[in-house]
């Protein structure tokens, strides 16, 4: 004000001293400081928008058949049972066939969403396998992530169910192909040796539409086991068969029983390097005799011609020398001959060479040079009764010296033929029919009848009624010695009495004769004696009539002298 006052008196008057003093007003250069605090709490707010951005975790969808036991909100997501996201909210897709889910991760997790990553609805399940899930029935469901790798992805189509294998998990993924399915699922146990070693992780069709692909995750350390020569099979399930052999039941172990299962054996090249396995595709064999089969790749074509029944003979059954397996039926067919009305039946067989320890059979001409020398040695077929109780047949080899060699094929035989001869159940039955049955049942009828007649006819029913009259004589006898038992039994007494008597009588006599007979008793002695008498006494007189044989006369003239022999 003082200012003001300065200067307008400095100043000349040029009107009226009466006349009111007029304010001036002039504007201020630059910002004002009350901007200041605006400003300072803009910055700020910026400040907190990006650091809240920033530091905000990506967001995902996630794709479901079902929202089951999921809600916006509270539904987490884990890994490892660590938390890491949160669902926000669900919504129906386009076509309302899916739910989608709407989840924030945190910062951190933002690593593990590449394509192959996996999400899936852990809740209380329950299966033959086990029980899954439990803690979920206090703290609800939620999800569960498994990371993959690849490129980066933030939409994802959820799992209906856990997997079986994690990505973190050491292992090799292995891919069998198979005609059939069978018992295996997702979850079937593989095992080297009885250790389960994996499990199975899916299946699909492959691109022929006929076989399937089986993908299979052996687990560390089993996965060094596998090699590029490796062979896996089929355990599932109770294998019941019927075959020459009679019946075979097989069966691992229960588990496999219920849900299927495969084993596999390691068998490494000998040649160089293996393999990468997760880059090859295995055949799945249907059990391990098919593994055996196969291990024989060179196989011999032949035919054997029958004609008789070969009723129990199947493709498949086994074809034996001395009885060891060296082959199988391939084929079993009718062939007509026209020309004479007859039948025979060709049996083509397979041998495998590589079965025999031989010198040198590296070629099928080899083989066939001394299969020409073993036929002209002896060497036949016949059908062999495996067994008794299933009937099935078998196509034994054997040398017969000495058998002719009776090539039913003749010359139209496509294939080396192997001369068949009757054996087994067909000479026991060709034996059988040489047995004259007729006759041993016209016999045997008559014989019946002639049994018949004798049952039959008068006399036995004459003795029937004789016999029945002694057995009623027999009662009266019976019955008359009843009435005298108490008599007869005191009579019995006194004969009992008498007896006895008798008996030391007897005793005594025999007594006194053993005395008597005694070469030292005085009796003995004069018996001896007399008997030497009598002795002489016959000398005596065999003497003299000797002598009137000669001399008749000697009893007028006496006995004549001793040199007269006339």
């Amino acid at each position: 004000m003082a200012d003001a006052r300065h200067k307008q008196s400095s100043e000349p008057v040029t009107g009226p001293v009466n006349k009111p003093l007029q304010p001036v007003v002039k504007m201020r250069q630059g910002l004002s400081i009350v901007w200041l605090i605006p400003l300072l709490t803009l910055c700020i707010g910026a400040w907190l928008i990006v650091k809240t951005i920033s530091e905000q975790g990506p967001e995902i969808t996630i794709t479901l058949h079902t929202a089951e036991g999921i809600e916006a909100g509270k539904t987490l997501i884990k890994y490892k049972d660590v938390t890491i996201g949160k669902v926000e909210k669900l919504r129906f897709s386009d076509r309302f066939d899916h739910v989608v889910l709407t989840a924030r991760l945190n910062p951190e997790a933002a690593t593990f969403l590449h394509r192959d990553t996996r999400f899936w609805v852990v809740r209380p399940h329950l299966s033959l396998r086990g029980v899954s899930g439990l803690s979920t029935l206090i703290s609800g469901s939620y999800l569960e992530i498994d990371p993959g790798h690849g490129s980066p992805q933030h939409h994802f189509i959820g799992l209906d169910e856990a997997p079986a294998i994690k990505s973190d998990a050491n292992g090799v993924r292995i891919t069998l192909m198979s005609e059939k399915l069978g018992s295996l699922d997702i979850g079937s146990p593989v095992y080297y040796q009885g250790i389960e070693a994996g499990e199975v992780q899916g299946y699909e069709l492959a691109n022929d539409q006929h076989s399937l692909l089986i993908h299979v995750f052996v687990r560390a350390p089993y996965d060094e086991l596998v090699h590029d020569n490796s062979h896996f099979w089929n355990i599932s399930g109770i294998d019941l068969s019927m075959g020459a052999d009679g019946f075979r039941l097989r069966s691992s172990s229960l588990r496999s029983i219920i849900f299927g299962g495969i084993a596999f054996d390691s068998k490494k090249s000998s040649d160089g390097p293996d393999e990468d396995a997760s880059s090859l595709v295995y055949t799945l064999y249907a059990d391990y005799d098919e593994i055996l089969a196969k291990a024989y790749t060179r196989k011999l074509r032949l035919v054997v011609f029958f004609d008789g029944s070969v009723r129990g003979l199947d493709v498949g059954a086994p074809v034996e020398f001395k009885g060891i397996k060296v082959g199988q039926v391939t084929d079993v067919r009718l062939q007509f001959d026209p020309s004479d009305l007859s039948f025979l039946i060709p049996v083509v067989i397979e041998l495998e060479p590589e079965r025999i320890v031989a010198g040198d059979t590296s070629g099928d001409e080899t083989a066939l040079e001394v299969l020409h020398t073993l036929i002209s040695r002896g060497l036949r077929a016949q059908l062999q009764t495996g067994s008794l109780l299933t009937g099935k047949l078998y196509v034994g080899l054997d040398m017969h010296p000495g058998s002719p060699s009776r090539l039913l094929g003749g010359d139209s035989s496509e294939l080396p033929e192997i001369p068949s001869i009757i054996g087994g159940l067909q000479s026991v039955m060709a034996k059988l029919e040489k047995i004259p049955l007729d006759k041993i049942g016209d016999d045997l009828g008559e014989l019946l009848h002639g049994a018949n007649a004798i049952m039959n006819g008068p006399e036995l029913k004459q003795s029937m009624i004789d016999m029945q009259a002694s057995l009623h004589s027999f009662r009266h006898v019976i019955g008359a010695l009843d009435g005298h038992a108490e008599p007869l039994t005191m009579h019995l007494d006194e004969a009992l009495v008498s007896g006895r008597n008798a008996m030391e009588q007897a005793e005594k006599t025999l007594h006194t004769i053993d005395q008597t007979l005694d070469p030292a008793s005085p009796l003995q002695y004069q018996i001896n004696q007399l008997s030497r008498d009598l002795s002489d006494m016959a000398r005596a007189i065999r003497s003299f009539v000797d002598l009137l044989e000669r001399h008749p006369n000697a009893v007028i003239f006496g006995k004549p002298a001793t040199g007269d022999t006339k």
